[in-house]
């Protein structure tokens, strides 16, 4: 027995109008504020596709403090539901779901190549996979949905992303001089603490470590699978 159960894909939905319905159900059930009183295990999560719509999703978790990896796992999928702006979780998540109870243990906290809050329906997959686990998550983009102005150059700066006038994460400078990453709430955790959990997570290069090593990973399996 896992931490997590597999996720029920007969119920899986078919259409978009289907898909926006479930995010419309479980949006109410995104929270937004710091519950933790520490984080020991981060873990990535990504996922690479074939055009024969083959999936292979990777999780890497790493020690918070050293950002060691200490478990990883990969899981192979298939996909056929069509690609909507704004419903990506839905190609993704059932397999993404399936790797992630493939870990020995619950991570303290999940960091998403995706958005969480700064989002249409201000429920991307970063919010989808916190509601499905319990599990803090953070959406860290590298493009964004909303507006903002270009933060201060210095590593650290930061501005707010707006949607409709509403803050829904941030512009944030990983690296001095390189273009920012976009952050935003996925669930269980306030936007301040989920910016400086991605400068931890960001001593060298612009995108966090734990996707660095997952999309690596996902990548890898995913040249296995489709060369098998």
């Amino acid at each position: 027995m896992t931490w997590l159960a597999d996720i029920d894909e007969g119920s899986w939905p078919s259409t978009p109008d289907e898909a926006m319905a479930i995010q419309d159900e479980l949006r109410p059930k995104v929270e937004t504020s710091w519950q933790a009183t520490s984080i020991e295990t981060v873990a990535g999560i990504d996922c690479a596709y074939a055009e024969t719509g083959a999936v292979a999703a990777a999780v890497v978790v790493l020690d918070a403090a050293t950002l060691e990896t200490v478990d990883s796992a990969v899981a192979h999928g298939t996909t056929d539901f069509p690609y909507h702006p704004g419903l990506l979780a839905f190609r993704e998540l059932p397999t993404t779901m399936r790797v992630l109870a493939r870990l020995e243990a619950a991570p303290d906290l999940i960091v998403c190549d995706a958005q969480g809050l700064a989002h249409p329906r201000r429920f991307g997959l970063a919010c989808h996979i916190g509601v499905l686990t319990g599990v803090p998550t953070i959406g860290v983009a590298k493009s964004v949905w909303g507006d903002y102005l270009e933060p201060g150059t210095e590593r650290g700066a930061r501005t707010d992303i707006t949607i409709d006038g509403e803050v829904v994460g941030a512009a944030l400078r990983t690296r001095s001089g390189v273009k920012p990453v976009f952050v935003s709430v996925g669930h269980r955790i306030d936007l301040d603490t989920a910016c400086a959990r991605v400068l931890a997570l960001t001593p060298n290069y612009r995108l966090p470590e734990t996707t660095r090593r997952a999309d690596s990973l996902c990548r890898t399996a995913l040249r296995a699978a489709v060369a098998d």
